[in-house]
């Protein structure tokens, strides 16, 4: 009985204490002036002018297009929010630190091609590799992550190692990376064409139905990310690695001064990039059921505006894994509801550069007011 009452007791003070902060601050917001009120709610609506306009362009849409409320319209966005958050997940890291890394799409182009060229199915005329039988799944996914670490592994080396710019540094490896992913696909008996008929294995493994809602079927690819996801939570915010990467976004002298391992830090920042990369060209080959040259294209952008609409600053040492995952989201909310009113889709990349160049004039008015 004791034990229950103290128990109340604590939720009791927990409420009691809310209560007075709340009216702290409407006590606060009272003593303010006229003009220190109208400023206040000003700065309020810019900081998140973004969110508003996003929440007003959902509104609209709805009102238009009533079906783009519909269940089969809801998973859509769901699942295409899994399949582009591991890309956003590493990218993000890499702005953490100050930096980008422009080499994202090329990478997941890549991985995408390595893993259908090796998943492909025995019965399958057109295989790159005639006499190679569909190596087991793990063995698949080990091989394409490790081709990510590699490229995160080349990227951080030079960023920590030479201080280059990571927009240098990853601008290169993106050239390189598209000349390899073309020779790769002219290996074989392939002859630079997309790759396909990959076994059923592989595009069950990936988009297989999870569960049923209303008869729509959610793809296993969900899950997935959804571990994904609360992985790199733990590994951010649980980790001494996690804070070691905020310590160096922050203020790498600072840092280095206070015994963090900046060059460690800076290229397992970009290792653990390149893995997501990896996993996300793993599930787009089965996702959309092939690969090619172009796969991968552009998806940087949308991990870059994704992340810029979560709250990872560009000025370094602040971000959340919500805050991606709710970037993401919104992305992807926007862009299927962009297709439900049938915007040309040329339109759609002037949307997402001026989502990019909004975002990041709202971070840096946001990180001018507080310094």
């Amino acid at each position: 009985m004791s034990e229950k009452k103290e128990k109340q007791n604590m939720l009791g003070g927990a409420f009691h204490g809310m209560g007075e902060e709340l009216k702290s601050r409407y006590q606060g917001w009272v003593d303010l002036s006229r003009e220190d009120k109208k400023k206040r709610i000003i700065d309020l609506i810019l900081n998140n002018a973004m969110y508003i306009m996003i929440i007003l362009a959902i509104i609209v849409i709805a009102i238009m297009r009533p079906r783009f409320l519909s269940a089969a319209s809801i998973i859509n966005i769901i699942s295409l929010t899994a399949a582009k958050l591991p890309i956003a997940l590493g990218i993000a890291g890499a702005i953490v630190l100050t930096g980008t890394d422009i080499s994202a799409g090329r990478a997941v182009g890549l991985t995408a091609c390595i893993a259908a060229s090796l998943l492909q199915s025995a019965s399958y005329s057109s295989k790159i590799f005639p006499g190679l039988d569909p190596l087991p799944i793990p063995v698949v996914i080990l091989a394409v992550a490790a081709v990510g670490a590699l490229i995160g592994l080349i990227n951080g080396f030079f960023v920590a190692k030479f201080k280059l710019h990571p927009f240098i540094v990853t601008l290169s490896t993106q050239l390189i990376i598209y000349g390899v992913i073309l020779i790769y696909l002219q290996m074989g008996t392939n002859g630079g064409q997309t790759l396909s008929g990959l076994d059923p294995s592989y595009t069950d493994f990936i988009s297989g139905p999870l569960f049923r809602i209303a008869g729509i079927a959610i793809p296993r690819y969900v899950l997935y990310s959804i571990i994904i996801t609360a992985i790199m939570w733990v590994i951010w915010n649980k980790t001494v690695f996690g804070r070691n990467m905020f310590a160096v976004g922050s203020n790498e002298e600072a840092a280095n001064v206070s015994g963090v391992g900046v060059f460690a830090t800076i290229v397992g920042v970009f290792i653990l990039a390149g893995i997501m990369y990896a996993l996300t060209g793993f599930i787009e080959g089965a996702r959309i059921g092939s690969a090619a040259s172009y796969t991968g294209l552009n998806y940087e952008s949308d991990a870059i505006a994704a992340c810029v609409i979560g709250g990872v600053s560009f000025v370094g040492g602040t971000g959340k894994i919500s805050g991606i995952v709710t970037g993401v989201l919104l992305l992807q909310i926007i862009f299927v509801g962009l297709n439900f009113l049938s915007v040309d889709q040329n339109l759609l990349y002037i949307i997402k550069g001026l989502i990019i160049l909004l975002a990041c004039a709202i971070d840096m008015r946001k990180y001018l007011q507080r310094k």
